[in-house]
């Protein structure tokens, strides 16, 4: 799948530091991909994406909002 410039940058993730409740569903220090939701942000919740593609609204505080690099968000994307 090819990204163009402006949609890649509209690409965000997210590294997972608390799973209580959800072992099975996020991983620990695992990076995920965010959609943008700004009813869920402000109820404090983050839209995550999970392997299988599907979104499910969790608790803001559970994840860190990171910047990758080109690289690593190409890797990503690809996964």
């Amino acid at each position: 799948m090819i990204i163009g410039r402006r949609a890649s940058k509209a690409l965000r993730f997210a590294v997972c530091v608390r799973n209580d409740g959800y072992p099975a569903s996020l991983e620990r220090n695992k990076i995920y991909r965010t959609i943008p939701d700004a009813d869920a942000a402000s109820d404090g919740d983050l839209r995550i994406v999970d392997e299988s593609g599907e979104d499910y609204l969790y608790p803001k505080p559970w994840f860190v909002v990171i910047e990758v690099p080109s690289a690593v968000r190409a890797s990503l994307v690809k996964a």
